[in-house]
C-alpha cells in the first residue's frame, strides 16, 4: 500500500516505522488475545437457510424454562406502559444516534431536558446529565469527580462492605491509574455501622458512598448523620438509589448529598439483565466536572425556546487530557422512554408505585415468615422492594428446588435467599410462599 485510506491513513512505511519505535515485529503483537477466544479464521457454524435457521431457533428457544422472576440486586422491573414503547419507536426518536444537530433534533432533545428535571426534582440537586451507562460507571465517575474538585484533597473512597460485587469491580477498574484506593466500611443489620465509619473517615478521605436503599433492600435510616460525617471532614458524599425510590424516601440533598447516581431504567424499560440507564446528580458548584452529556436550553434567533447539547468536557470534544470523562457515549434513548414512564405515572403515581415496594416487601417477607424453617426479614428494617429471608435448610438447595417450580430468587449467603416483589410479580406472591412450603 503506497496511501492509505482515510480510514487506514497510514503507508507500509508508517507503519513499519511505528512498529519498529515501540519494538513490535507486527500489529497482531500489539494485542494480548488468549487463545481460546482467538479468531483462527473459522467460525465454525454451519452454513443454514433462512427456513432452517429460524426452526432451529426456535427449537432452542423453547428449551428455555419460563421462570416468575423474584430477582433485583440492581435491576428491577416495573409494568411498562404500552405509550411507551408506541411513542419511543416513533423513526424521530428510534434512528436518532446523537442529537448533534439541534436544528433537527428539538423533540428528542427536550425530551432530554426534561428527563435531566425530573431527576432534579426528585434528587434536590440543581444539576442532572442526560444519562450514564449504568449504575456502576455513575459511581465510577462520581469517585473520579471527587477526585478532580478543588474542596477535596483525599484519596480514599469508601463503600459499603456488602457493595454489589460488578458495581466493586467497574469502581476498581476506573480508579486505576488515578491516586483513589477503594476501601470498605461495616455495616450493621442492613444499614450502615455509623459509628464505625466515623472512625475510618479522615481528611484523607475523597468520598463516602452509601446507598439508600442498599443491595440488599433494606431503607438506610440515618443518611443525615452519614452526611454530616464526610462534610465534617471535607469529603463527597455519595448517595446510591434508583429512580422509583427517589418518589418516596429522603430526598438526597436533604440528607447532605453531593452526588446521586444510581438505576433510572427501572421505570421505562423491562428487566435487561445488563444494559441500563445510569442516574447522575450533583451540586451546582460541580457542574463543569460532570461526565457525560448535558442538555440546556435557551433561545434562537427568532427567540424561540431552543435546546442544545452544552458544556461538553469529555475527551471527543476537547483536547483529551483536559476531559473530565472518557464516556463515548450515552444511554439517551433509554432515558427517553424513563421521561416518558415518569411523566405518565406523574408524582401522585410515582408515590404510589413507591409506597407499594415498601408494603408489597413488607406482606411477602411476612409470609414467608409464617413458614417453618424461614425467618423474614433478616434484617430488622424497613424494605423497599426486596429483603433477604434466613433458611434452615441451605439456600442453594432451596433455590434449585424453586426453580423446578418455575421460580427464580437470589442466594446471597449459605442460609439466605433474597427475593424481589414489584407490580410485575405481585400477582404471583401466593403462588410463592406456597412453593416455599412445598419445597420445605
Amino acid at each position: 500500500m503506497t496511501r492509505g485510506s482515510p480510514y487506514a491513513p497510514h503507508t507500509d512505511a508508517e507503519t513499519a516505522a511505528m512498529l519498529d519505535a515501540v519494538g513490535a515485529d507486527d500489529e497482531e503483537s500489539l494485542f494480548d488475545i488468549p487463545e481460546d477466544v482467538r479468531f483462527d479464521g473459522e467460525f465454525g457454524i454451519e452454513a443454514r437457510g433462512e427456513r432452517e435457521l429460524r426452526t432451529e431457533l426456535s427449537d432452542t428457544f423453547a428449551r428455555n424454562r419460563r421462570l416468575t422472576e423474584f430477582l433485583g440486586r440492581g435491576h428491577h422491573g416495573h409494568y411498562v406502559p404500552s405509550l411507551v414503547d408506541d411513542i419511543s419507536r416513533r423513526s424521530e426518536f428510534l434512528t436518532s444516534y446523537t442529537q448533534y444537530q439541534p436544528e433537527i433534533t428539538q423533540g428528542f432533545l427536550q425530551v432530554l431536558f426534561e428527563y435531566q428535571s425530573m431527576l432534579v426534582e426528585l434528587t434536590g440537586l440543581p444539576v442532572a446529565n442526560c444519562s450514564m451507562y449504568d449504575a456502576a460507571t455513575a459511581l465510577a465517575e462520581a469517585a473520579r469527580l471527587s477526585n478532580r474538585v478543588r474542596r477535596v484533597s483525599g484519596t480514599r473512597v469508601l463503600v459499603p462492605e456488602t457493595l454489589h460485587a460488578g458495581k466493586r469491580s467497574v469502581l476498581d477498574n476506573y480508579v486505576s491509574g488515578t491516586a483513589l484506593t477503594v476501601e470498605t466500611y461495616p455495616m450493621d443489620d442492613g444499614n450502615v455501622d455509623v459509628d464505625a465509619l466515623a472512625e475510618r473517615v479522615d481528611q484523607n478521605t475523597s468520598m463516602v458512598y452509601a446507598e439508600n436503599p442498599t443491595v440488599r433492600g433494606a431503607i438506610e435510616e440515618r443518611l443525615s448523620e452519614i452526611g454530616d460525617i464526610a462534610d465534617d471532614a471535607n469529603t463527597l458524599f455519595c448517595l446510591g438509589t434508583d429512580i422509583v425510590a427517589l418518589g418516596l424516601l429522603e430526598e438526597p440533598a436533604s440528607v447532605g448529598a453531593d452526588v446521586v447516581v444510581g438505576e433510572a431504567d427501572a421505570l421505562g424499560m423491562p428487566t435487561s439483565y445488563g444494559m441500563g440507564l445510569g442516574l447522575f446528580a450533583t451540586r451546582e458548584e460541580f457542574l463543569r466536572q460532570v461526565p457525560g452529556r448535558l442538555v440546556g436550553a435557551g433561545e434562537d434567533a427568532g427567540g424561540r425556546r431552543a435546546y442544545t447539547l452544552t458544556l461538553q468536557t469529555r475527551e471527543q470534544h476537547i483536547r483529551k487530557e483536559r476531559a473530565t470523562s472518557n464516556i463515548c457515549t450515552n444511554q439517551a434513548w433509554v432515558a427517553l422512554r424513563t421521561a416518558m414512564h415518569v411523566a405518565s405515572l406523574g408524582p401522585d403515581g410515582l408515590v404510589d408505585l413507591a409506597k407499594r415496594c415498601v408494603t408489597d416487601a413488607e406482606s411477602l417477607a411476612a409470609e414467608l415468615s409464617d413458614l417453618n424453617g424461614v425467618q423474614a426479614p433478616v434484617h430488622d428494617r424497613h424494605h423497599f422492594r426486596e429483603f433477604v429471608a434466613h433458611t434452615d435448610q441451605p439456600a442453594e438447595a432451596i433455590a434449585s428446588d424453586l426453580e423446578k417450580e418455575g421460580f427464580a430468587v437470589h442466594v446471597v449467603g449459605e442460609h439466605e435467599l433474597q427475593v424481589c416483589v414489584t407490580d410485575l410479580n405481585a400477582s404471583k406472591t401466593d403462588e410463592l410462599v406456597a412453593a416455599f412450603e412445598e419445597v420445605l
